[in-house]
């Protein structure tokens, strides 16, 4: 996990916590794609769910949220890159309207293995 330095400087927008009786349950967060002028509306997104409030609506709530915000905020397209083993994640994402655009294949290397990430794609319906 990055330095808490690190992390927020990487997220300076639109950021979510979820939390329950003080615990911080997971986050979802916008990266900049790009700091051109006409990817201003475009951004990278990220959900996190502990392990410990998997499977209970968490990451579902964050990423509607997180989407809706984005909307209002004047996003019209949210990236996303999953692991294709992480198929809770990926299915959250195609049931909240993201599309499968492809795979980078071995585009990261983690524990000494290259890994490949699916590439989704959402398009907003109401800020293009």
């Amino acid at each position: 996990m990055p330095a808490w330095e690190r992390w927020d400087a990487a997220h300076p927008s639109l950021r979510l916590v979820a939390e329950e009786e003080g615990a911080v349950l997971g986050w979802a967060a916008l990266s900049p794609y790009s700091d051109r002028r006409c990817y201003r509306g475009v951004a990278e997104e990220s959900v996190y769910v502990g392990a410990a409030a998997r499977g209970r609506g968490v990451g579902r709530a964050l990423l509607g949220e997180l989407i809706a915000q984005a909307e209002a905020a004047g996003y019209w397209t949210l990236l996303a890159g999953v692991f294709p083993e992480n198929e809770a994640s990926l299915a959250l994402h195609r049931a909240l309207g993201f599309r499968v655009l492809g795979v980078h294949e071995k585009l990261g290397e983690r524990d000494g293995v290259w890994r490949d990430v699916v590439l989704l794609e959402y398009r907003s319906t109401t800020s293009r």
